[in-house]
């Protein structure tokens, strides 16, 4: 099994705090862009099965209709297995209940919107229009057609935000009633126009606040943390997303995505000039063994059920006490293991970044 994930880097607009692959729409681009993307498919994808297809960007809703048609007839080109989870994102201004038909007709069963937040103050600084009511209405056509699997995100660690204005944003997300919850606390990225604006960010005991805030309130309300930003009622969890935290293989399509194939990562073209003469990899990492370990370990330790000791030693021919001596961090409560499986425990997500590193420094010479 592999997953795909394919890249559409337009948008109507760019938001303030994206440091993502992004153009601003131009049907011409479009669709030479599709082109571009159907050749580099022919030309890599090997015919393996595929467990997850994700569109992602950039704003894929922007397309128009028949710029979806196209895109949706070049995902025939995989062979997918029964179950294949099958993700588009959007925003909700450029989706439609026609394009909604559209995704349906083609086999999508998931969807993902950023609502990011509903507070004036909040989209005013991300440069974000959201209308509660065509929110409500896309989040209730979906479920008429039986696009139930839908999630949508959450920014938070907003500037001048509180936990008031954040208790409304999840107020009104869990409102929706949907599946699944992906949060993020804003990160001021170089390249974006916050940045270049001196915007700073928010206190570390506010984030840390309003992280724990998050977690509580969505917890009690039915939802599995599964990983450090998702949540998930049970059985709703990212099949596609999932793949990326096991490191698992993946090929990324398109402009500026990257792919996990065999020992190699590679990072596409963000050019789009480049792109159209099918210059695609200009960023590739062979993986050597320790390396592969090394990433196990750092995605691994992002989810709730972190790092199967039993799976590593398949992988890998050792024992990840053998790479890594963690007995003192289980000793002092950063690290638990149980039923086989070596995890950060909850309260201690905040500050995983640096528990991941201590237990890569304590690599046995």
């Amino acid at each position: 099994m592999i997953s795909v994930y394919i890249h559409i880097p337009f948008c109507d607009k760019i938001c303030s705090y994206c440091d993502f692959c992004k153009l601003f729409y131009n049907e011409n681009f479009v669709d030479r862009y599709l082109e571009a993307l159907k050749k580099e498919i022919l030309t890599l994808y090997k015919g393996e099965l595929v467990n997850t297809i994700y569109i992602g960007g950039g704003t894929p809703s922007c397309l128009n209709k028949e710029q979806l048609i196209r895109l949706f007839e070049i995902t025939k080109i995989f062979n997918k297995s029964l179950d294949c989870e099958f993700t588009i994102e959007g925003n909700f201004e450029s989706t439609t209940h026609e394009k909604l038909d559209l995704y349906k007709n083609y086999g999508v069963n998931r969807l993902s919107f950023g609502i990011e937040s509903i507070d004036d103050e909040n989209l005013s600084i991300l440069e974000r229009n959201i209308s509660i009511k065509n929110v409500t209405d896309i989040i209730e056509y979906s479920k008429k057609i039986g696009l139930t699997n839908v999630n949508v995100d959450l920014i938070y660690a907003i500037p001048g935000e509180d936990l008031d204005i954040l208790m409304k944003d999840i107020n009104y997300i869990l409102s929706l009633d949907v599946p699944h919850i992906s949060t993020y606390s804003l990160i001021i990225e170089d390249n974006t126009k916050l940045k270049i604006e001196g915007i700073k960010n928010i206190s570390e005991d506010l984030d840390n606040d309003m992280y724990k805030l998050i977690c509580e309130v969505l917890k009690n309300r039915g939802y599995k943390h599964y990983e450090i930003s998702n949540f998930a009622r049970e059985g709703y969890e990212s099949k596609h997303n999932t793949c990326y935290w096991n490191n698992e293989h993946y090929y990324g399509f398109g402009l500026g995505a990257s792919s996990y194939l065999e020992n190699v990562r590679k990072n596409n073209t963000r050019s789009i000039n480049r792109y159209f003469i099918n210059e695609y990899g200009n960023d590739v990492e062979v993986l050597s063994w320790h390396d592969e370990m090394e990433y196990q370990v750092i995605l691994n330790l992002r989810k709730s059920d972190g790092i199967d000791l039993e799976l590593f030693k398949n992988r890998f021919g050792i024992n990840l006490i053998e790479v890594y001596d963690y007995k003192e961090l289980l000793k002092n409560g950063l690290l638990v293991l149980k039923n086989e499986h070596l995890f950060i425990p909850e309260d201690k997500w905040y500050i995983s970044n640096g528990i991941i590193v201590d237990v890569l420094e304590r690599e046995v010479k």
